[in-house]
């Protein structure tokens, strides 16, 4: 099935994004951040665009009111999400923001199975789904002698949490959006609502004097993260609109075994055994619904 080895490309550029956002925004406004990321994304999603759609002013007409408006929706919930996500990462350990990032996946599964009629194999759906929540909630433990740094105690939380809403109902609204419109087309058209809400934060918040004072090295990775963002939303949005919303956001948050792994490498954070078991339910979860799709 082409739409599991696209989510699956979609989970590895997801946690390459992750890592290369968290070494991106040590010293730089998260908001910041996320406006000069999606910028990169909106080149680089058009640029596919252009190659995938072919005439793109008559595939750009030929979009219906409803997708687009379904698109928009889906873009301003990306940037919600992005935003949270982003100033979450930049207060709390990866191996704890990840996780509850990613626990949208429960939400989504389940908004797919009622609004999309999703029913196969429905008890194995609904096990996993219960089973990746609990896995998320035994990954999301305190660690004993680890705080938010610079003392922000549960905001990262808030912000995760808030996160993992916005990210559940982008799946949802985006499926609707892009049934009748090329995926790279739909990706491109649905970032520029994100990028105009990232910079319209940027500008309310009174952050733009903050964009020229961005370090080249750290506007290197927050770029490179761009592209990684960039790759995983074409594969993600080309298999949503190909295979079932209840698996594939399942798949694609199997990132969370990239981040992992690169999170102990780059920043020394290690898995407890409760988090490692926590993991471990989650991919399993994962496993089961991806052989019974």
């Amino acid at each position: 099935m082409s739409w599991v080895l696209a989510a699956s490309a979609s989970a590895l550029f997801a946690g390459l994004t992750s890592i290369l956002a968290k070494v991106g925004i040590e010293r730089t406004d998260s908001d910041v951040a996320t406006a000069i990321r999606t910028a990169v994304v909106l080149v680089f999603s058009w640029v596919m665009a252009s190659i995938t759609a072919g005439d793109l002013p008559s595939a750009l007409a030929a979009i219906s009111p409803r997708s687009y408006a379904f698109l928009a929706l889906s873009g301003l919930a990306t940037g919600g999400s992005w935003i949270c996500y982003f100033a979450a990462l930049s207060e709390g350990d990866v191996n704890k923001v990840v996780p509850i990032d990613k626990s949208s996946t429960a939400l989504s599964a389940l908004l797919a199975i009622v609004l999309f009629g999703e029913t196969g194999h429905l008890a194995v759906k609904l096990a996993a789904t219960a089973a990746i929540l609990g896995g998320t909630f035994l990954m999301i433990e305190r660690k004993q002698g680890a705080g938010a740094p610079g003392g922000e105690g549960s905001r990262w939380l808030l912000l995760a949490v808030a996160s993992a809403v916005f990210a559940a109902l982008t799946s949802v609204l985006a499926k609707v959006g892009i049934e009748d419109v090329d995926s790279n087309l739909a990706t491109a058209v649905r970032t520029c609502f994100v990028l105009v809400m990232a910079w319209a934060i940027v500008a309310a918040r009174g952050k733009l004097s903050l964009v020229h004072e961005v370090e080249p090295r750290e506007l290197g990775f927050i770029c490179a993260s761009g592209v990684a963002t960039g790759a995983s939303w074409l594969f993600y949005y080309y298999a949503i609109r190909t295979g079932q919303v209840s698996v594939v956001v399942q798949i694609d948050k199997l990132s969370i075994l990239v981040s992992v792994a690169f999170a102990r490498l780059v920043f020394g954070e290690r898995l407890s055994r409760r988090a490692a078991a926590g993991l471990a339910l989650i991919v399993a979860a994962t496993l089961a619904m991806t052989v019974w799709a």
